[in-house]
């Protein structure tokens, strides 16, 4: 290569290479003038980075450089609601908060992933450049689960689903929804309703029967109806009476409109148990709507006690967990199996009731 010809940049994108045979060096004395500049003197890296700015070279390409080691520095998490429900439902941010706090100890970040539907294309899965994978709740049999594990990766379980030998960070979900029927219970309240997220992947809206409830694909979902089922019976209460109503969405809007029939008919519910904050608070919509007072007429109990929860007018009485806590600790399995530690599932979170201005006693004289 001539003097004339090394004075013009490089036609298209320049290479740790073409800088290499360029400067008359090896590859490896480039590389060492980004990564290791101990390992030579200063002119002659000072000549090998004046050299890369002429060329337009920003230095060696972060991909590679993490496929040769085996690490991309990035963890995937598989979320089930699509991407922009990971941002505007305030239990996903908390957790997904406490998740990338304990990973940024380590210089990792998060890489956020919709799973699809379940007869979707799972390329996004299969391609993913990460070095482990969290599951954030998705349903039993998800098939894009089967192409997170299909990847030899480390996997780690946000909730849901179970699955053998795979570290899961949980909660007693049916300890927690009996509390929250009890606390209504005990209260006097007889006509109790419950709304609930999806139950399966078809995400159908509407009244879900028993045997709805007890096939349900999403463990939690299944898990806390069984507690609160367990709840009511033990008040003598007939949990086939009890309405149960499932929403498609796990959004205040489609709480909304499925508690909005149940008040409009000839006996409704005194008490409404919801199956996370976002559903209460559409349930407190509702009853606005409705001119329904909370709660003098209807009583709400959510699940979660999301940063949402105490911002509702009345503040909404839930059952809390520790988000950012439970964010931590995947994030603290995911860090352990990385760095090729052994990783054990925590003992469920604990859980307590938070008591606030949407519950009261049972009306005297309801309608």
């Amino acid at each position: 290569m001539s003097k004339n010809e090394a004075a013009e940049p490089h036609p298209g994108r320049v290479t740790l290479l073409a800088l290499a045979q360029d400067l008359g060096v090896s590859r490896a004395t480039v590389s060492n003038a980004y990564n290791r500049p101990d390992q030579l003197s200063p002119a002659l890296r000072e000549r090998i980075l004046a050299r890369a700015a002429e060329l337009g070279f920003s230095g060696p390409d972060p991909m590679a450089r993490g496929l040769r080691r085996g690490r991309v520095g990035a963890v995937g998490v598989l979320v089930d609601e699509g991407l922009s429900y990971a941002f505007s439902d305030p239990t996903a941010v908390q957790l997904l908060d406490g998740l990338a706090r304990e990973l940024e100890e380590d210089g990792v970040g998060l890489l956020l992933h919709a799973s699809g539907p379940v007869d979707g294309d799972l390329q996004h899965v299969r391609n993913a450049a990460v070095d482990a994978w969290v599951l954030q709740s998705l349903p039993d049999g998800h098939p894009a689960v089967t192409a997170a594990l299909e990847r030899g990766r480390p996997v780690v379980v946000l909730d849901q689903p179970v699955l053998p030998g795979v570290p899961v960070v949980g909660v007693d979900d049916a300890g927690g929804a009996a509390a929250a029927v009890r606390h209504l219970t005990d209260l006097g309240h007889r006509r109790l309703a419950v709304l609930s997220m999806p139950m399966a992947a078809d995400r159908v809206s509407g009244p879900a029967d028993l045997d709805r409830q007890r096939s349900a694909t999403y463990a939690v979902v299944r898990e806390r109806l069984a507690g609160a089922a367990t709840a009511a019976a033990g008040a003598g209460l007939d949990w086939a009476a009890v309405p149960v109503v499932e929403c498609a969405t796990n959004d205040p809007e489609s709480a909304r409109a499925a508690l909005a029939p149940l008040l409009a008919g000839d006996q409704p519910p005194t008490a409404v148990f919801a199956l996370s904050d976002q559903l209460g608070r559409g349930a407190i919509r509702a009853a606005r709507a409705a001119g329904v007072s909370v709660p003098g007429a209807l009583s709400i109990v959510g699940f979660d006690d999301s940063p949402a929860a105490a911002g509702t007018t009345p503040p909404l009485t839930t059952v809390a967990q520790p988000l950012r806590e439970r964010g931590q600790a995947v994030g603290a399995l995911v860090r352990a199996l990385l760095a090729g530690r052994p990783a054990v599932s925590p003992p469920p979170a604990e859980l307590r009731l938070v008591v606030r201005g949407s519950t009261g006693p049972a009306p005297a004289d309801p309608r």
